[in-house]
């Protein structure tokens, strides 16, 4: 069973929500939403193990791939504009499994995502204070267990390398964040306009700066780009064009929130077209970005030494002792704009849950609202811990991986639902269309699903293994739970009713229904 495609397009007629969203209104939400952990933490990871300078073409490809998901999220946010996005879209469509699966992976995207930031946080962070001549013990900054290293080469102490035991600065930031979700936090416009301001201003200014110094002694920095393309090693992924095509898939990360456009549906002026233009001006407008600041870090410093999660951090130490303040500056726009992101992960996924508990198919105590703060107070302290565990313990390669690989399904399933959409229901109004269909939906498909498996195989079988829990999870409790498997009363299609908000409710939050 599913909601009815006309039961969300009513939600929208009837949104009380003001539609003041211009076009050029969501273009920049969607670059204050995708510019994050992806091009300040990634980067590094991507460039050093393998794709060297040639990193920028990883952007390039994966730009396109999230371009062809990017369409397919443009028709169905015209389609139903209605805040929820994936997760909706799903619901509607494809019916309810689909949408249990699909809230499976945007766990992965958003709150495996949040342990990846937090990491990064952190990176910026330890720098920032060792400018100042504070030192966070070696051993409490990193992943448990990992070894310490410098230039891909562990660093020794009395003959014996430093092991990493917890990474105490990305725990702490997120258990702090969480507390003030509970304690509730209203983002306004002007306050996230600010935020994006700085993230765009600290990566601009890299890229000018980087530039100018790279410009004025050109021969000197050359050399880091010989070989552009590093030659493969004989391993899976490591340099030559699978390494490559490999860095896509990591730096895929970085285009992770264009989709949040698609959440403004029904405060968007004009749907049809200022969707599709939030979306795909806001990828075309970080892919740009990404690669100039690409260029810039892998001319400055040779490739192998960006294997940290501060890349950014540095590069701008390699600019030299007389920009000593601009290096403080850029690391301090870092973490401001690093703290955003983890926040308003850590908020999307405790919404996601929040709307999963209301459907039945997660536990009501995960839709509990403090008596107080007036949020799911439960749900987020739970979210705070998983995502602050996880970034304590975990390698931050493995994380984002993991994040990437869940993403990547995502958008694969919303690329189906495009197509599932067209045949279950030709006839309804659509803002917009993707073009050249069905070539475009089935490319967004395959590509995504074949970046998928560039991934090293730890993380696939962890992904394996994770969905299959998630779908035994729903056959053993999301299936017998849902709303719509109590007997809710449905309308002629089968579907479960849609109930204004305003409707009267019991004491667990239910629609109280009358004859």
């Amino acid at each position: 069973m599913r909601k009815s495609v006309a039961q969300i397009q009513e939600e929208t007629r009837t949104s009380e929500l003001k539609r003041s969203l211009g076009p050029w209104n969501l273009v920049f939400l969607g670059i204050g939403c995708i510019i994050g952990a992806g091009i300040f933490v990634r980067t590094g990871n991507a460039a050093a193990l393998h794709a060297g300078p040639a990193v920028l073409i990883s952007y390039a490809i994966a730009g396109v791939i999230c371009a062809f998901a990017g369409l397919c999220y443009a028709e169905l946010a015209s389609t139903l504009p209605v805040s929820g996005s994936a997760y909706t879209y799903s619901y509607a469509t494809i019916g309810e499994f689909a949408a249990w699966v699909m809230g499976a992976l945007l766990l992965l995207e958003y709150g495996l995502a949040a342990s990846v930031v937090a990491v990064g946080w952190s990176g910026y962070v330890v720098s920032l204070l060792a400018d100042f001549g504070l030192h966070i013990p070696a051993a409490l900054t990193g992943p448990t267990g990992h070894h310490l290293q410098m230039d891909g080469v562990d660093v020794l102490v009395n003959g014996a390398p430093i092991v990493y035991l917890f990474n105490l600065p990305a725990f702490l930031v997120c258990s702090a964040l969480a507390i003030l979700l509970v304690v509730g936090v209203s983002e306004s416009a002007k306050f996230n306009n600010a935020i994006v301001a700085i993230k765009v201003t600290v990566l601009v200014a890299f890229i000018l700066v980087g530039g100018f110094i790279i410009l004025s002694n050109l021969p000197a920095y050359t050399p880091n780009w010989d070989p552009f393309i590093p030659p493969p090693t004989g391993e899976k992924g490591e340099f030559g064009w699978s390494g490559i095509l490999r860095a896509a898939s990591i730096v895929f990360f970085a285009y992770i929130g264009f989709e949040a456009v698609s959440t403004a549906g029904q405060e968007a002026k004009d749907p049809g077209k200022d969707m599709p233009f939030g979306i795909i001006g806001s990828l075309v407008a970080c892919t740009i970005i990404y690669i100039l600041v690409s260029i810039v870090l892998t001319l400055i410093v040779p490739y192998k030494s960006l294997n940290v999660p501060d890349p950014v951090a540095v590069a701008v130490d390699a600019f030299g002792p007389q920009w000593a303040w601009f290096a403080k500056t850029i690391k301090v726009g870092a973490i401001i704009g690093l703290t955003s992101v983890i926040l308003v992960l850590m908020y999307g996924q405790t919404r996601i849950f929040y709307t999963m508990a209301r459907d039945g198919l997660l536990p009501k105590v995960f839709s509990s609202v403090h008596p107080k703060f007036r949020t799911p107070w439960i749900n987020t302290m739970v979210v705070g811990l998983a995502v602050a565990c996880a970034a304590g313990f975990f390698d931050i390669n493995f994380l984002g991986d993991a994040t990437s690989v869940g993403t990547l399904a995502a958008f694969g399933i919303v690329c189906l639902t495009v197509i599932w959409l067209r045949r279950t229901h030709p006839d309804i109004k659509r803002g917009y269309r993707v073009p050249l269909y069905p070539v475009l939906p089935a490319l967004g498909i395959l590509s995504c699903f074949a970046l998928i498996f560039t991934v090293e195989n730890r993380v696939l079988i962890f992904f394996g293994w994770y969905v299959v829990a998630a779908i035994a999870l729903y056959f053993i409790y999301g299936m017998h739970n849902s709303e719509l498997a109590k007997g809710h009363p449905v309308d002629s299609d089968g579907q479960l009713p849609v109930y204004p908000e305003d409707a009267p409710r019991d004491e667990s939050g239910k629609p109280i229904i009358r004859p």
